[in-house]
This record gives structure tokens, sequence and C-alpha cells, in this order.
């Protein structure tokens, strides 16, 4: 009865934002063309707002994966595409592609870790959970326990195309590798040295865990600084120190059993008591001449878990394309439903509502689905949707989808993300990292154009955005992808005003209970990234081929192997 009641209340609000009388937009420039025009001032900014209202509302309870409130979520999203008339592209003929995790929740009262000098007396700990250190057994164990040899191993980088190598031979197995958290840094003799300022997968948390995993260490501990992580402690606390979400393991698949994080001020009083200091050790680590430092100290951990297998789901729909033979081939739109759900309180406070992140990316997906089921005509690729989960647990929906296409990724003309639209006003500039690297480029910089946008670099190229949304994802399986972020030229404010309410933003709202809905806020630069949004999958529909990465790119091997058909 309870989920009777909760879809009808469901229906309802759907329904009422149907009816709602559509609001006045600004006429478009006379260069966009008139069947992109006229869909292009359907956009909405009241519908944007409401969809954002409705799904970062307390009673979703910060949309935690396998939780009724994201579950309310999906429904809501599911709702919606099919009162716009779009069909299932889930599985069996539903809206849902099902996403089979594992969460794994470390018992901070059960679990600790210290360090011991050769000798066996202590050196540092046991560190407090939360304050000094937080970490997850990757190996899926309900209980794992740790004595290790410690080795700092600089970045832990091992990057061929560069001519790098953190490990120089080092037997790994069985040991606890603490690392930094970014990029061997570029210098004057190499400035373009591993894209230079602009952060490469090699600098991101995921594959510091991936490649100490595949290397056979027990443990891999990175060290947070502000500057490195492009977050604040806090953020690394309420992300990790609750449950982190896994696809289950397969049989022999290599996996950590510590997967941590430490804070600065314990790395520095951990290296010196090892004799060593954490400044020169990073100096040293950004030549390619460095080689691993024995700590000549033990780790002794003891992590116990709670397990809870459960599923998530895509949520899928499709509008058919006119062309008999185009319209088996897509575009695709996504966005993550998910946030982290109910945590620790901050002023009384503990639901994570995820009201930017990313229940505004949700409200542009399906105001996006909205405004193409009226398009005429239609488009001559399909147009796919997805709203992906568990993002914030490592962008593992979109991985599932990547390695589960509804058709074939060669097929898949583009995909175009939304995760964090901003609402600050009406912009000048957007930006779209990843896109310049593909040959869609050019048909970019015309829409955006068109729309009176430039498209503007990434203003922190050091954060990595690229490798840290589920664009990401599509990209690892040869699929063009990139997200759509408006930059921060607001109109009508002064110069700065954008960047300081990001900036705030990140230090005060993101990933925090504050993230939540503000009545105050102007959806004309939602409209614009929706329009930008619709405009470019409207051309990437109606283009004669699919798009590519450009010769030399990371991702070209993968696309070129899926347009030949392989897998």
């Amino acid at each position: 009865m309870k989920r009777l009641t909760l879809i009808l209340l469901l229906s309802a609000l759907a329904l009422a934002l149907a009816a709602a009388p559509a609001r006045t937009t600004p006429a478009l420039s006379s260069s966009i063309p008139a069947t992109v025009q006229s869909s292009l001032n359907r956009f909405d900014p009241a519908r944007l707002k409401a969809h954002d209202r409705f799904l970062s509302d307390d009673l979703l309870e910060g949309r935690g994966p396998g939780t009724r409130g994201d579950d309310i979520a999906m429904a809501y999203m599911a709702s919606e595409f099919e009162q716009y008339g779009l069909l299932p592209a889930g599985d069996d003929g539903t809206y849902y592609q099902k996403v089979p995790l594992l969460g794994v929740t470390t018992q901070a009262e059960k679990s600790s870790i210290a360090f011991t000098k050769p000798d066996g007396s202590a050196a540092l700990g046991p560190l407090t959970y939360l304050d000094q250190w937080v970490g997850t057994d990757e190996s899926q164990n309900t209980s794992s326990s740790l004595d290790s040899d410690v080795v700092f191993v600089g970045h832990g980088v091992i990057a061929p195309e560069y001519r790098w190598d953190d490990y120089k031979g080092l037997d790994t197995r069985g040991k606890t590798l603490i690392m930094l958290v970014d990029d061997p840094p570029a210098s004057s003799s190499e400035p373009d040295l591993f894209k230079g300022r602009t952060r490469t997968y090699y600098g991101r948390w995921t594959y510091k865990y991936e490649i100490g995993g595949a290397r056979g260490a027990a443990a891999v501990i990175l060290i947070h600084t502000n500057e490195a992580a492009g977050y604040p402690w806090e953020v690394v606390r309420n992300s990790w120190g609750r449950e982190k979400d896994y696809v289950k393991l397969q049989p022999g698949q290599p996996a950590i059993h510590m997967a941590a994080w430490i804070t600065e001020a314990v790395a520095r009083s951990l290296m010196q008591s090892a004799g060593q200091d954490l400044d020169t050790l990073t100096r040293q680590a950004a030549s390619r001449d460095f080689r691993p430092v024995p700590l000549n100290l033990k780790l002794h951990g003891n992590l116990v878990s709670s397990i809870r297998t459960f599923d998530s789901a895509n949520v899928m729909a499709k509008i058919p394309g006119s062309d008999p033979k185009l319209r088996d081939e897509a575009v695709l739109y996504t966005a993550h439903h998910d946030h982290l759900g109910i945590g620790k309180p901050k002023n009384g406070d503990s639901i994570y509502n995820g009201a930017i992140d990313n229940a505004s990316g949700c409200a542009v997906l399906l105001e996006m689905a909205r405004v193409w089921s009226l398009a005429n005509p239609k488009p001559k690729r399909s147009i796919l949707f997805s709203a992906v989960a568990a993002e914030e647990q490592g962008l593992l929906g979109s991985a599932y989808l990547g390695q589960n296409p509804p058709i074939p990724t060669g097929r898949i003309a583009v995909d175009i993300n939304y995760d964090s639209v901003f609402e600050m006003g009406k912009v000048r500039n957007v930006i779209m990292t990843g896109v310049e690297r593909t040959t869609f480029y050019p048909t970019a910089q015309q829409v955006t154009k068109g729309l009176g946008l430039r498209i503007d670099p990434d203003e922190e190229p050091e954060q990595g955005h690229y490798y840290r949304s589920d664009h990401f994802s599509l990209g690892k399986v040869g699929i063009p992808a990139f997200s759509i972020e408006a930059g921060a030229d607001v109109i009508g404010q002064p110069v700065g005003f954008g960047k300081k309410q990001r900036d705030f933003y990140r230090e005060n709202n993101y990933h925090q209970p504050t993230d939540e809905f503000d009545p105050k806020w102007d959806w004309s630069e939602g409209v614009q990234m929706s329009r930008l949004g619709f405009w470019l999958g409207w051309e990437a529909a109606q283009a004669p081929a699919v798009p590519n990465w450009r010769p030399g790119d990371e991702f070209r091997a993968a696309r070129d192997k899926s347009l030949k058909g392989e897998k």
C-alpha cells in the first residue's frame, strides 16, 4: 500500500508539472535552424526548478545507493520518461538496467591501524578513524588483518608513454604502499609532462588503488592535501567514512585489503618517525630517477566490515530515430541520480541532499527528455537517456553501462553528461572538457557561437575533472564523451563573482548536508546549458557519420575497435 501511495504521489506531481503553463524564454539567434529553434524555446526554467526541488527534498534522504530515497528518485525519473512518451530502454522492456552492487561499511569501533618500528616499538597510532584516517576493504571480506612492510612509492605511477616508473622493479606483493594524490609535476624542461597543469588519470585516486591491486599490494594509503586532492579533508571523511559500494569481484580478480587515506599531518608525523621528511620525499618523487623508499616500518591493521548486497539501476529511456538505417545508432545523455544519503550531522542536519550534485543534472536530463519528445521532425538517430547509478561510489553505474550498453558502443555517436549545474544566472561561457579531443569539436564551436557562448578551457585543469564524472566511463569504451558545465563569467555580476561562488560551494557545500535546494536560484543558467545540450545532440543525431576521438588520443584505439564492430 505504501509503495502504491508513493507511485500515485509521484504520478500526481508529474501530471502537475505537465499541466503547468509554459514559461516564456527569450528568443534565440536567427542563425539557429528553425527546427532546432522551436525546440530550444520550449525549455522551461520552472520545470527545471521543480525537478531539482523534488529530487533534493528531505523525503529522498540524500539518494544513497540502495536506499529508499534513491529508489524514489529512480521511480520518479522513470515515471517522467514514461509520461513524456519515451520508450523503455532497460532490462526486459522496463526503464531499469539493473546494476548489481555490494556495499562495504568499515566498522570503525572494531577497525584500527598503527605503525611500529623494526624493534617492535610504537611509531605512530593507533590512528583515530575519520579524524586521521579512513579506509575500506576492497577485497570485500568481512575481516582482513594486515602485518605489512611500508614503502613510499612517490606518485605510484607507471606510464610508459612518459617514460615514468615509480616502482623500478619493486616487489609490491603483500606490502603497504604510501602514495601522493596527483600526477608527477611538469618542469621547465618538460612543460607538457603529464599534460602540464591538466591532471591525467594517473593522478586520480581510482588509478592509485587499481595499480596497487594489480601489483598485489596488501594496502594503498593516499596522502591527502587540499591542493593535491582538490578538496578538504571533510570531503574525504564524508565520502569514505560511510558505506562504499562496489561491483562484486569476480573469482581471481585482484583487490587490495585496505584502500585508505591519511591526513597531511599524519603523513608528516609518519615520515618523521621513519627518519624521513615529507617535503623532501615529495621533491624526490618529482623526478624520473625516483626510487621507492622503504620506511622500515610495519603497518598493523585490522579492518572489520559489514557487507550487504543490493541492486541499484540505471534509469533508461529512448526516442527512436526517424531514419531507417541511422535509427540503430544513438546520441546518449547521462546524469547520475545518486548522492551520499544520510551521514555525519552538520549543524543538526544529517541528510546530504545533493541539490547541485546532482539533482540539478537530473533536472536537465528530464527537461531534455520532455523537449526531445516534442521535437518535430524527429532526429535521424535515436536519442538515449540514462540516469546512472552510484556515481559517488566511483562511477559504478556508468561503468556498468559502458560494459553493458543497450546498443554497441560504436553506434553511440556521443555521450553528453550533466553533473552539477550551478544556478548563478546567465553566463557568457561554457566548459566542455574533452570535447576538444574529438572530431566533434568544430561542431561544438559552431553551436556555442550560435548560442552566444564561448568555449573556455577547464579553469582548474589540475583537478582532473575529466576523470571525475560519468562521461569518463563512456570515454574509456571509446564513445566521444564530455560534460557540459557552465563557466563562471556570469552576466550582470562583477568580475570574479562566479569563481567566488564556486569556491565557496567546494569549501562549504560540496558533499555536505548544506548542498540544499535554494528557491532563489536563477535557473536561466540551467536553460542555457539545456539548450546547448539539445542543439549539440541534434547535430550529432543528424551527422552523416558518428564522431571519433582525434588521432593519438588515449581513447582512439577503443573507438576504432568499436567502429569495426569488435568488442
